[in-house]
């Protein structure tokens, strides 16, 4: 699926089954707490927490997918709420990030490994 067909099939989904977008600020807060059970997930998969149950841990690949999926939801509905193109934002993002960053990446002693 590509960005624009992500964002038009979210807009058609809040509309006939989600009956309108939450106001925009409402989204902001559900995005915050979207990312903090991603953070959550990140922590005890990829960091030093561990989980309170064993049997959490089986289902935690899984759980994983569904956490960014919530994550990137919101964010498409907030784009589209605010008017942004999702594709030309990130093209643009893209762009900018090679020239501003292009040398700087690659002089980094730091991502040598």
């Amino acid at each position: 699926m590509q960005l624009q067909e992500a964002q038009e099939t979210v807009d058609h989904w809040i509309k006939t089954i989600g009956v309108r977008y939450y106001g925009e600020l409402t989204n902001v807060a559900i995005l915050m707490e979207e990312t903090g059970e991603l953070a959550r997930l990140m922590a005890r998969l990829y960091g030093e927490q561990s989980f309170k149950r064993p049997e959490d841990e089986a289902d935690a690949p899984a759980q994983l997918a569904d956490e960014f999926a919530d994550v990137l939801f919101v964010l498409i509905c907030l784009a589209n709420q605010t008017g942004v193109n999702l594709t030309e934002a990130l093209r643009k993002n893209l762009d900018k990030k090679t020239k501003r960053d292009a040398e700087r990446h690659r002089n980094n002693p730091k991502l040598r490994e």
